[in-house]
């Protein structure tokens, strides 16, 4: 047994204190760093509700699908900009007409682009127009 003064014994705990805090806050932060600038994502799924369409600008992965869920108590219509040809991303066009409480999805988005999209029914009400950038 090693014998120490009781201040050497006491800076050697708070030495040892401070290294406990340390590796316990390395080991609670998250693998990843949060970017300069926040991505617009909340996994692939945007919900329309009385307030509009959130998020309006996603991020998704390429080869991947977005999912529209339909909260509002009336119909609403999502396609691909431009309206009304809705030319931009085909592959909205599964999504289409939602009923309240409706939920569908696009097709597998397998272009690197940037996707805009509005309500038919109301392609003009900027709560609920929204980008999606596929990368």
């Amino acid at each position: 047994m090693v014998e120490m003064s009781p201040s050497t014994a006491r800076g050697t705990l708070a030495t040892i204190s401070a290294m406990l805090l340390v590796l316990a806050a390395a080991c609670s932060k998250s693998d990843s760093a949060p970017s300069p600038t926040p991505e617009p994502t909340t996994g692939n799924t945007i919900t329309i509700t009385a307030a509009g369409a959130s998020p309006r600008n996603l991020v998704v992965p390429l080869g991947s699908q977005v999912t529209f869920i339909n909260n509002d108590s009336v119909a609403h219509e999502m396609y691909s900009d431009p309206h009304p040809e809705h030319t931009d991303c085909p592959e909205f066009d599964s999504v289409g007409r939602l009923t309240p409480g409706t939920t569908r999805q696009t097709k597998n988005l397998i272009t690197t682009r940037t996707c805009g999209f509005h309500d038919h029914i109301n392609p003009f009400v900027t709560s609920l127009t929204g980008s999606i950038r596929i990368q």
